[in-house]
């Protein structure tokens, strides 16, 4: 006989299959993947750069490793979940895309979201934009005051800053004191008409953590500590993080 005219490749060595299987409930059974296309449809991020949630299952499936691992899709997902909340299946895509995250090398991850989890590591205020514990507090100090004369009837409002023992620690995106800061007043108006028991910390207050979104564990854990730490070191009972 003659050589065959089609030649099948070998199966491609993957490791994605493994946690894809992992991922999937009944013990890893990918046929559980219906391709109803419904994560797709309630992806934010559908169709940029051609990719969408259910090509990238399948790829990952198919065991496309090197295309998995080099899609600038997956920095494009928001990881809101939406494709786990409409999947009939509950397939946690957004660990997937976890997981090729951290497959990129750290220094050519996106610039800003490596650069917001570096500048948040440098101190303990976590702030992506850089911001110290003095800048928040005179920042806050100030709008405070600002407000209390400007509208009569906010005159006692309050937005304390370590306060001992408060019921409430109230975390804050730092773009706004350092850029937005009148943005901070609506939800200090909201707390002090419903008297709210509550404080700001000098430390950890910021609330957003980029090094979560740039899959890096030890960067996100060391963030949530900085964090939690603060939380506890006032004796607070709730944490309100706004993001």
């Amino acid at each position: 006989m003659g050589e065959p005219a089609i030649k099948l490749g070998t199966k491609r060595s993957s490791n994605f299959i493994d946690k894809v299987k992992d991922l999937l409930p009944e013990g890893g059974n990918l046929d559980l993947c219906l391709t109803c296309g419904a994560c797709a449809s309630g992806c934010p991020a559908t169709g940029i750069g051609g990719m969408d949630a259910r090509k990238f299952l399948r790829m990952a499936a198919l065991g496309m490793d090197e295309e998995i691992q080099q899609t600038p899709w997956v920095w494009h997902c928001t990881m809101c979940q939406r494709c786990i909340y409409v999947c009939p299946m509950q397939i946690n895509i957004p660990q997937l895309v976890f997981y090729a995250r951290q497959s990129w090398p750290r220094d050519q991850r996106p610039k800003g979201i490596l650069g917001s989890c570096d500048m948040a590591l440098r101190n303990d205020t976590c702030s992506a934009m850089g911001a110290t514990e003095e800048d928040f507090e005179f920042v806050v100090e100030d709008v405070l005051e600002e407000y209390r004369e400007a509208q009569p009837e906010f005159k006692d409002m309050e937005a304390p800053v370590n306060k001992q023992g408060a019921y409430y620690f109230l975390n804050q995106n730092s773009r706004e004191p350092v850029t937005e800061p009148d943005e901070m007043v609506p939800l200090w108006k909201i707390l002090h008409l419903v008297g709210a028991d509550w404080t700001y910390g000098t430390k950890g207050w910021a609330a957003e953590n980029y090094c979560m979104f740039m899959a890096d564990d030890e960067a996100w854990k060391h963030i949530v500590e900085v964090k939690a730490k603060a939380v506890e070191d006032l004796g607070c009972k709730v944490w309100l993080n706004t993001e």
